[in-house]
């Protein structure tokens, strides 16, 4: 797999041929605190505010879908000082979003178990999915305490449960079927997945979802990551060819 650093010249994009999902792994807050002697919570600050660019400009251009990688099943290791802080900048920016989603028309869907978030932030996604369900646009999914293969094997537990209860046949499943298990149930596989950061790696994210996606990696931390860069993630996107297995 390549990296793609970013260009100086300017992205030609086709905007009438855009990709209908796009997915991104946001990666890179820490190192790009530490680069700057900050400490991590200030990258993932920066970061947020780099991910509210991006939302918004995704709906500007047209994108139908945006999903992004917000927090890990396995970002619970991480400090207690980190995760605090990336769980005060997520209702920080729920409780800005709420404010303005019936003006800007984002709609918001999040992926993972909700359940180990505070009662508070649960409450507030709650009412975002809520606040969605009024209008059509540009669907942001957030995932959070999400990991692929967790994700996977809730799909077929739930399967099982519908299957001992009759409710499925097991000798029927298929891969729409199955996708209907899924966090991601009624959205699209991600047509382009971006990984900034410079590390070539999935990382547990949308693995199922994933099998079709074209992937496109850059050197840009996240809190760095603009406009420009999407544009070029989308370029490269724009010029390969998407033979799904066949000739």
């Amino acid at each position: 797999m390549a990296i793609f650093s970013s260009k100086t010249r300017e992205p030609q994009v086709d905007f009438s041929h855009l990709p209908r999902h796009v997915a991104i792994i946001m990666d890179g807050n820490g190192r790009w605190a530490r680069k700057r002697g900050l400490p991590r919570t200030a990258g993932h600050a920066v970061g947020a505010e780099t991910f509210r660019t991006i939302a918004t400009y995704a709906k500007e251009i047209g994108l139908e879908y945006l999903t992004v990688y917000a927090f890990s099943t396995e970002n619970w290791k991480r400090s207690q000082e980190e995760v605090q802080s990336i769980m005060g900048l997520l209702k920080k920016y729920l409780l800005e979003a709420i404010g303005q989603m019936e003006r800007d028309k984002v709609k918001m869907e999040f992926f993972g178990d909700l359940s180990r978030l505070s009662p508070e932030l649960q409450e507030l996604c709650q009412h975002a999915r809520e606040i969605s369900s009024r209008y059509d646009g540009c669907q942001v999914n957030i995932c959070l305490n999400y990991g692929g293969r967790d994700e996977i094997i809730r799909g077929i537990k739930a399967w099982q449960a519908d299957c001992a209860a009759g409710k499925a046949n097991p000798e029927a499943l298929t891969e729409a079927g199955f996708s209907d298990y899924l966090f991601s149930k009624g959205v699209p596989d991600p047509d382009l997945i971006i990984r900034p950061s410079g590390e070539v790696r999935t990382s547990n994210f949308l693995l199922w979802q994933s099998a079709y996606s074209e992937y496109y990696f850059t050197d840009v931390l996240w809190p760095d990551f603009s406009k420009t860069n999407l544009l070029e993630a989308i370029e490269a996107f724009q010029k390969r060819s998407r033979r799904y297995g066949g000739v």
